[in-house]
């Protein structure tokens, strides 16, 4: 019998934990796992060294494609970070509790993200942000949720250009929920006016856009947020961030609550994580809004100083009073992204949305020029666009990536029938001569599938 009455390692204790737990074999506890995802095999290798397993784990990550030129978007961007970001956010006065719960010993990080709302606040010219939340997608469904309990209602329209990710992240979360979907098709890769417009109604809570949208077509949801407003229902629109330093703002559309994947703010892709998800609103809705909003005030000697303002989580009052369940606001991450749009300032946005922009077009020039190749024009694009190829798109990609370039994304994957059919992005970080053996490696692989 072992020492530890906690661990077993011999037959007679297995058998007699099995015996308690009202199951024959080990195997038994495993009888939900289909065979073909179970292990292979328990028998495993035996311990190495540090320098050992250090040299086995390197060597595992060498067989990725590791220095690909990116040509691949869909919400998540190769953008260039300046050293100075890690610099600082690797510093020891960030590595504390993410959650500020005592004021008077973090007014650090409640400064730090106070300046990253207010920050936001500008970048959209919406009126209040809270102090981040989990990702892009979760912000949309969290946003969803908000309309919800602004105007009482279970209706929700959904343009086809929001991102698939997005769409299905919040069906997934809304499977129990009594709330009725509508999802429109896009037309000519923007928002279609005469379906929104067919199924808003006095029942609608929410219409929910993209710009630019999942196809890369920039539109101006202006016309929307009148209609929709008219039959009072708010408009929520998922943004890209760095396209705001050129196209028109939520803000600027009136959009009532605008939420947005912040990775492009300063944060490296990272294998899929941890991002950030950023929300903003209109004042008149702050108290619906989830998460938490850090404020600023004056202490007892009126000195100036940071307090978490608004915080209608579940960990905070009673679980069916609370805004979000999600609850995870990633502040190192927020706090990444207020040092980049510092950073930058903002002049420095614009100027980098218009670098994209202009190498964007010229990707489009030259793409558009390889025979058999067409890029989608119907509308205006920032930096990502569609293209309609002559083979299939998988195949195009598969090929290219032999060739050391992520060509861009098939839309086949999450649009049946859209299978000659992919998008291109680019961001600051592709060189004209990037660009152009783009362009040639794939009038070159064309030729040759």
């Amino acid at each position: 019998m072992s020492l530890n009455p906690y661990i077993a390692n011999t037959e007679d204790d297995v058998r007699t934990m099995l015996e308690v737990i009202g199951v024959e074999r080990i195997d038994d506890l495993f009888h939900d796992i289909q065979p073909q995802h179970g292990p292979k095999s328990f028998d495993l290798p035996k311990g190495r060294s540090e320098y050992e397993v250090v040299e086995h784990v390197r060597g595992l990550a060498r067989r990725n494609a590791q220095e690909l030129l990116l040509f691949v978007g869909g919400g998540y961007y190769d953008h260039y970070i300046p050293a100075v970001i890690p610099s600082l956010i690797s510093r020891g006065e960030f590595l504390t509790a993410y959650t500020p719960y005592q004021p008077e010993c973090s007014q650090g990080t409640l400064q730090a993200l106070y300046e990253y709302q207010s920050s936001l606040c500008a970048l959209t010219e919406m009126e209040v942000s809270n102090a981040s939340l989990y990702d892009g997608g979760t912000a949309l469904y969290e946003a969803m949720m908000m309309a919800l309990r602004v105007n009482g209602r279970n209706k929700v329209i959904v343009d086809g250009g929001v991102s698939p990710i997005y769409r299905k992240m919040i069906r997934s979360y809304t499977d129990n929920l009594n709330i009725e979907f509508v999802e429109v098709g896009p037309a000519h890769g923007q928002s279609d006016r005469g379906q929104i417009e067919k199924f808003l109604d006095d029942q609608t809570s929410a219409v929910i856009v993209q710009n630019p949208n999942f196809f890369g077509a920039v539109d101006d949801h202006s016309d929307i947020v009148k209609m929709a407003h008219a039959k009072g229902a708010l408009v929520i629109q998922s943004v890209y961030p760095i396209a705001l330093g050129m196209v028109k703002t939520p803000g600027q559309m009136g959009v009532d609550i605008a939420t947005g994947e912040g990775q492009s703010l300063g944060l490296p892709l990272n294998f899929g994580g941890p991002y950030l998800g950023f929300m903003v609103t209109k004042k008149e809705y702050i108290r619906k809004m989830p998460g938490r909003i850090v404020g600023e005030t004056v202490d007892a000697q009126g000195r100036r100083c940071f307090v978490n303002t608004l915080q209608a989580r579940e960990q905070h009052i009673r679980r069916e009073k609370a805004t979000s369940n999600i609850c995870t606001n990633v502040s190192l991450c927020a706090v990444q992204a207020a040092m980049y749009l510092s950073l930058l300032g903002r002049q420095g946005i614009r100027d980098l949305a218009r670098l994209i922009f202009d190498k964007a077009e010229y990707a489009k020039h030259l793409i558009g020029q390889i025979p058999g190749v067409e890029v989608k024009r119907a509308a205006p694009t920032f930096n990502e666009f569609t293209v309609s190829l002559p083979k299939p798109a998988e195949a195009v990609v598969e090929a290219m990536i032999s060739r050391g370039i992520a060509a861009g994304f098939p839309l086949s994957k999450y649009y049946p029938g859209m299978t000659q059919y992919m998008t291109v992005a680019v961001t600051e970080k592709r060189t004209r001569n990037d660009i152009e053996r783009y362009a040639q490696q794939l009038k070159d692989v064309l030729g040759k599938i």
